[in-house]
């Protein structure tokens, strides 16, 4: 039934108004009558007194008994809405002008008689009514004879029975029709306003619904062609705000889900290469286990010798391209963190050099370093940052040819220091620079080393966790230079 904003928005508005109509026509109900009581003992509290004079009830300092009945007769006949009782001084009912049989209390409590009389501004006072056992009204009173010497009080209850039974006649019909009236017109007026108010506020929710639902039914790769900013280009309220926000939300989702599309395509394709890249190894060994077993009788003990040499060199080959695997999944989940700390990049550098010199002598190529005097301190992790040096002079030895020359040039550049190693190799493809730090990847050149292609996505990885940076360019008239950059250390 209350499925939507509006219609329990509407629905609790309903309540409302029928709650507020319905307090306030009890508040109404009680103050007028507090407001009547107020009026009726503000314009008759002398009401008794003046009885007492104007029909002479009190003769030589006496009460006249006579006139006092003669008082309760006229009064019952032309005023029938007051009751007059005579109290002696403590409050016990002597006389007074009702029928008999209503009359349930002998007794008049004296307390709020005597208050009104000590001040008769104090009004609204509520005293006993005779005819009910705890019912109170208002009423007027005065001592008798005198105040200063009372033998008794004359006590007048302002509204009696005829004036109650007068009231509620009233009050049930034309009372009641008129408060009926008066809190259904407003009761309508308020639905129809709030409804209308309702109706402003929630169209523009409806209309962002009908955006959330078009996204989700849609494509969510692509962002939606209606967006709330192009229907209301200023941000007035939170409403603008949740739709400006879900706009943003929905760019994001669906930037994330063209990103995890490209991923699982990559991944897919990471898959196939590492199957490729782990089968060829794997099945060169086997292929060379089973033809020594199968030809061991036949081959000679060098020809044997040599099958084990190919075999086991394959095996390194396929360890270590697992051991790469291992690496860049923990770089990339971030399980492997730098240790940065101020070192020697110079002396790192001749270090490695010197580890790949017996390598480069077998090719005949020259490992030279050049370093600007005085380089400061650089600021990274030392045995990652070895790792990435052993990566790129491994390769520009791989792929330069004999009796030519690698070199290793430091500098410092702002707040960097930058090695670049330069081979003179075949150079990378213009095509395939962009992609020379993904995994996986071989350019045109070839892959003489049998290089799985992580080497340099782990480099990458290496020096954008060391906050660093790595690069590659091409020299002419051939050959490559990679240079990576660490920070310097800053003296404080």
């Amino acid at each position: 039934m209350l499925k939507t904003l509006y219609t329990r928005l509407a629905f609790w508005l309903f309540l409302l108004l029928a709650s507020v109509g319905l307090l306030y026509s009890f508040i109404s109900f009680y103050s007028l009558r507090e407001y009547t009581a107020s009026v009726n003992q503000e314009l008759h509290r002398d009401l008794a007194e003046k009885l007492v004079q104007d029909r002479n009830l009190v003769d030589e300092g006496r009460l006249d008994e006579a006139a006092l009945k003669e008082l309760f007769e006229l009064y019952m006949t032309i005023n029938p809405s007051i009751e007059i009782y005579l109290l002696d001084p403590s409050g016990k009912i002597l006389a007074y002008s009702a029928d008999p049989a209503k009359i349930k209390r002998n007794h008049v409590d004296l307390t709020p008689v005597q208050r009104l009389l000590a001040d008769m501004s104090a009004y609204p006072v509520l005293g006993d009514d005779p005819r009910s056992h705890d019912r109170q009204k208002v009423f007027s009173a005065t001592p008798i004879p005198s105040a200063a010497n009372p033998d008794g009080y004359l006590y007048v209850v302002l509204r009696g029975e005829e004036f109650d039974l007068a009231e509620q006649m009233a009050r049930s019909s034309r009372f009641i029709e008129m408060s009926a009236w008066a809190v259904l017109i407003s009761l309508v007026l308020g639905m129809f306003a709030g409804l209308a108010v309702f109706r402003l506020l929630t169209r523009r929710l409806s209309r962002l619904t009908q955006l959330v639902e078009r996204f989700e039914t849609g494509d969510m790769s692509q962002p939606p062609h209606q967006t709330w900013q192009r229907q209301r280009p200023r941000v007035r309220d939170e409403i603008d705000y949740l739709g400006v926000a879900f706009d943003h939300m929905a760019e994001r989702i669906a930037s994330q889900i063209d990103q995890l599309q490209e991923k699982d395509a990559l991944r897919r394709r990471l898959v196939a290469q590492v199957s490729h890249d782990l089968r060829t190894p794997l099945a060169s060994m086997q292929g060379y286990v089973e033809s020594l077993r199968m030809k061991r009788a036949t081959l000679s003990e060098a020809e044997q010798e040599r099958f084990l040499d190919i075999a086991l060199a394959e095996g390194r080959r396929l360890s270590r391209q697992v051991d790469e695997l291992f690496e860049l999944a923990a770089l990339e989940a971030r399980e492997k963190q730098p240790r940065p700390e101020p070192f020697p990049l110079a002396e790192l550098v001749h270090d490695v050099v010197h580890k790949h010199g017996p390598r480069a002598a077998d090719k005949a190529i020259r490992l030279t370093v050049t370093a600007s005097p005085s380089l400061p301190l650089a600021h990274g992790d030392l045995a990652l940052t070895e790792r990435v040096l052993d990566n790129l002079i491994g390769n520009a030895i791989d792929y330069s040819p004999q009796d030519s020359e690698v070199s290793l040039t430091l500098d410092h550049q702002q707040a960097f220091l930058r090695v670049s190693v330069r081979d003179a190799g075949p150079g990378i493809a213009e095509q395939d620079l962009p992609h020379i730090f993904d995994a996986f990847y071989r350019g045109e050149s070839g892959n003489a080393s049998g290089h799985a292609g992580l080497g340099l996505a782990i480099a990458k990885r290496i020096m954008t966790l060391q906050q660093g940076s790595i690069e590659v360019c091409n020299l002419q008239p051939r050959g490559s230079a990679f240079t990576i950059a660490l920070p310097i250390v800053i003296d404080s």
